[in-house]
C-alpha cells in the first residue's frame, strides 16, 4: 500500500474543505491518488462541502469576549460565503462555541483550535448550511497590571478590543466604539511606523505646491503635513466621535485613562472577493447534469 505523505493530505484538505482524518482515509482508500479520493468522497457525505470549499469565504461575523474583570479579552473572525448564513443561528451558534472555547483556554491559536474537534463541528455545519465556513483569525489581548480590555462589536462585521490603563469599562467600550467609527491607523503617534512616514513625506514633497521650495521652507511644510496626518490617522489625536469637541486622549484622560493600543477586526478585510458569473455557473451545472 503507498504510504500517504503530508503534502497529499494537505492538497485534499485544501480542494475538499473536509478534515484531516478524512482526508487521510480517503487517499488511502484511493491508494494515494487524490482525483479517485475526490470521486469517491463525492459519493459520500463530503459531497456538499467537496464543492463549496473552493468557494471565496468573505462574509461572516466578528465575536468577542471579555474577562468580567477587563483582565483580558478575545476576538475573532469567521466566515461565511454570503451575508445570509451569517445571520443564522446555526452560524451564530458554532461562531459562539468557537470564541468561548480560545475564551476558556486564553489562546487565539486557531490551528490548534481547529485541529480537533471544533473542525468536525465546523463540518457538520458546512454540511447542514451548504457553504463554505472558516475560522479566519483570532486575537487574545491581554490587559496588563492596571490596564483593562474594553470591546465594542458594530452589527457583526466589525470588532475593537482596546487597551485602556486606569479607565473604566465604559470608557474602554466606548474608545472601542469610536475605533469601530473612525478606523485609525495607530493608536498614538508615536506608533506610526517610520515606513509609513517616510512614504507619506515623499507623497508630500511630491505635490505641486512644493516645488520650487528652498530647503528649510520645505521642511517647515513635510513637519507641518506630517503633524497633521498624524493626528488624522492616531486615535490619541482625533476628535472624540461622541464629542468633538475633545480629543480621544482628553476623553481617556477625564475618565482617569490612558489609552494604551487597540486591536480592529472588519469582516472580510484583505479578502479579494470571488466574482461569480451565475449564469455561466448555471450552464456548467446543466451539462454535467
Amino acid at each position: 500500500m503507498a504510504a500517504i505523505s503530508a503534502s497529499q493530505v494537505k492538497e485534499l484538505r485544501e480542494r475538499t474543505g473536509l478534515g484531516m482524518m478524512e482526508c487521510k482515509k480517503a487517499l488511502t482508500e484511493a491508494g494515494g491518488d487524490i482525483e479517485l479520493a475526490i470521486e469517491n468522497l463525492r459519493k459520500s457525505s463530503g459531497l456538499k462541502a467537496a464543492k463549496k470549499a473552493d468557494r471565496t469565504a468573505a462574509e461572516g461575523a466578528v465575536v468577542t469576549r471579555v474577562a468580567a474583570d477587563g483582565s483580558y479579552g478575545v476576538m475573532v473572525e469567521i466566515n461565511s460565503e454570503t451575508d445570509f448564513v451569517a445571520r443564522d443561528d446555526n452560524f451564530k451558534a458554532f461562531a459562539d462555541k468557537v470564541v468561548d472555547a480560545l475564551f476558556e483556554s486564553k489562546s487565539d491559536d486557531v490551528a490548534a483550535l481547529m485541529g480537533g474537534d471544533m473542525e468536525d463541528v465546523r463540518q457538520q455545519l458546512v454540511q447542514k448550511i451548504g457553504e463554505n465556513i472558516s475560522v479566519r483569525r483570532a486575537v487574545l489581548v491581554e490587559a496588563g497590571e492596571g490596564n483593562r480590555v474594553g470591546a465594542y462589536v458594530h452589527g457583526g462585521r466589525i470588532g475593537v478590543l482596546t487597551v485602556l490603563q486606569g479607565a473604566t469599562e465604559e470608557a474602554a467600550k466606548d474608545v472601542a466604539m469610536h475605533v469601530a467609527a473612525i478606523n485609525p491607523a495607530v493608536a498614538r503617534p508615536e506608533h506610526m511606523a517610520q515606513e509609513q512616514l517616510d512614504k507619506e513625506k515623499a507623497i508630500i514633497l511630491a505635490q505641486p505646491d512644493m516645488a520650487g521650495k528652498p530647503e528649510n521652507i520645505a521642511e517647515k511644510m513635510v513637519q507641518g503635513r506630517l503633524k497633521k496626518y498624524l493626528a488624522e490617522n492616531s486615535l490619541t489625536e482625533q476628535p472624540f466621535v461622541k464629542n468633538p469637541d475633545q480629543s480621544v486622549a482628553e476623553f481617556v484622560k477625564a475618565a482617569g485613562g490612558e489609552v494604551i493600543g487597540f486591536t480592529r477586526y472588519e469582516v472580510g478585510e484583505g479578502i479579494e472577493k470571488e466574482e461569480v458569473d451565475f449564469a455561466k455557473e448555471v450552464m456548467e451545472q446543466a451539462k454535467r447534469s
